[in-house]
């Protein structure tokens, strides 16, 4: 998880609303270059969206999102997704991703959290909502008790405020849904995600 999370310093949060929509979307971010995406498992078309992909977009790197029983986290084994995230995580879940080969990032947001997920071996974490739950200060904070977890930090980041946390020593990627806007996908705007897309990846520099 260390290398994807490094190599891929900005990840796009996706929502696929009609499974038409999946091959397009992804296309478009391989050509802005980001070939990472995760894809959230809120829709109907989640599932069968990533299906297409992993099938007909063999250079993306796709992963699910909002995995949140074991069920769920089989599901996404199941279809091929190359990382699995969680909003939270229950001991349940984490007894599941920690007997399974495929990354996992558990879902944290206090220190309680993230002890319980260093219990079960996990070094790095998806820290969300990062705005709404003390963002930078309570990362910074986290940083001295906890200064092996690392993290990719999801909810509430955009182009005004992606810079201030990859600055941080323990944040090694952001997730952001900005790249891949719901009325974007929605109109089938993929030359303008494909824009966002680009000046996301020269905005870090690689």
């Amino acid at each position: 998880m260390n290398d994807l999370l490094l190599a891929h310093p900005i990840i796009p949060v996706v929502v696929i609303e009609r499974v038409e929509d999946a091959i397009p979307l992804a296309q478009a971010l391989i050509a802005g270059g980001m070939p990472i995406m995760e894809v959230t498992l809120r829709t109907d078309a989640a599932v069968a969206g990533i299906e297409a992909i992993v099938k007909h977009v063999p250079s993306a790197i796709v992963g699910s999102g909002t995995v949140c029983n074991p069920q769920q986290f089989a599901l996404s084994e199941d279809i091929g997704c190359q990382f699995i995230v969680s909003p939270g995580s229950t001991d349940r879940l984490l007894k599941v991703a920690q007997a399974s080969s495929v990354p996992f990032l558990p879902g944290v947001c206090s220190a309680s959290e993230l002890m319980r997920g260093l219990d079960y071996g996990f070094e790095h974490f998806k820290f969300f909502p990062a705005e709404a739950s003390g963002g930078i200060p309570l990362l910074k904070a986290l940083h001295g008790p906890f200064g092996q977890a690392k993290f990719c930090a999801t909810g509430g980041i955009g182009l005004h405020n992606v810079l201030d946390y990859l600055a941080l020593k323990n944040v090694l990627s952001v997730g952001g849904s900005w790249i891949t806007e719901a009325q974007l996908v929605r109109e089938k705007r993929w030359s303008d995600i494909q824009i966002l897309a680009r000046a996301a990846v020269s905005l870090h520099g690689h």
